[in-house]
């Protein structure tokens, strides 16, 4: 059989071809493939790699709160603390003030007369009323509804009570740097029980703690900061 004559043929028509015979060929010119998967690599081989480059890399801060690593000052001062309890205090002092008041002033006096070896004396004794009770009982609810929503809504959601609001400052807690809700902010309140029950001492702790935390605040994880 003759072979055809070299030169320059057309390439042939597109088309179902069988697959070329196995044997070695040259690989594929690079790009012609897609990259595989991720994943599919098989993973380095064991041993000892350089380490990385010389630099000042901050290891993070342990825990991982945003307010870990602060310096003292960030935090809100102990006497802007007590301003705003004064503060958030007096409507509470007024209403309550205001109940007690009327329960006196409504009470029912009852005066008994004495007379012995030519002296008079006249004993008066005050009870309260009934309407005095109610009017008492009706003042102290509304003091401790005003409490419930300054201490646990508007502090819960906001951060801020009035008090606090007014002396530019927050209680957020330290892990996520947001307010810490309604439940919570009202147990913060109750937590402060803890503060009082040893002499008052866990007021103070502010004065010296690093974040400025009360007793109630280490075990709400809470910081007060400014806004």
């Amino acid at each position: 059989m003759t072979q055809p004559p070299p030169g320059d043929y057309p390439p042939p028509p597109p088309g179902n071809y069988p697959p070329p015979p196995p044997g070695n060929y040259p690989p594929p010119p690079p790009g012609s493939y897609p990259p595989p998967p991720p994943g599919s690599y098989p993973p380095p081989p064991p041993g000892n790699y350089p380490p990385p480059p010389p630099g000042n890399y901050a290891p993070p801060p342990p825990g991982g709160g945003p307010f870990v690593g602060l310096p003292k000052d960030a935090y809100t001062p102990w006497i802007k603390r007590v301003g705003a309890w004064v503060i958030d205090a007096i409507p509470v002092a007024i209403l309550s003030g205001v109940g007690q008041g009327l329960m006196y002033a409504t009470g029912e006096n009852n005066c008994t007369s004495n007379s012995t070896d030519n002296s008079y004396g006249v004993y008066c004794t005050s009870q309260p009323s009934t309407l005095g009770l109610l009017l008492s009982f009706v003042f102290g609810l509304a003091a401790l509804a005003f409490a419930v929503w300054n201490y646990g809504y508007r502090q819960g959601t906001t951060g801020s009570s009035i008090g606090k609001s007014v002396l530019k400052f927050k209680v957020i807690s330290e892990k996520t740097g947001q307010p810490i809700g309604f439940g919570l902010s009202i147990v913060r309140q109750l937590a402060h029980i803890i503060d009082g029950v040893i002499c008052y001492i866990g007021y103070l702790f502010p004065l010296w703690d690093a974040k400025r935390q009360t007793l109630a605040d280490k075990i709400m994880t809470t910081v007060c900061v400014p806004l």
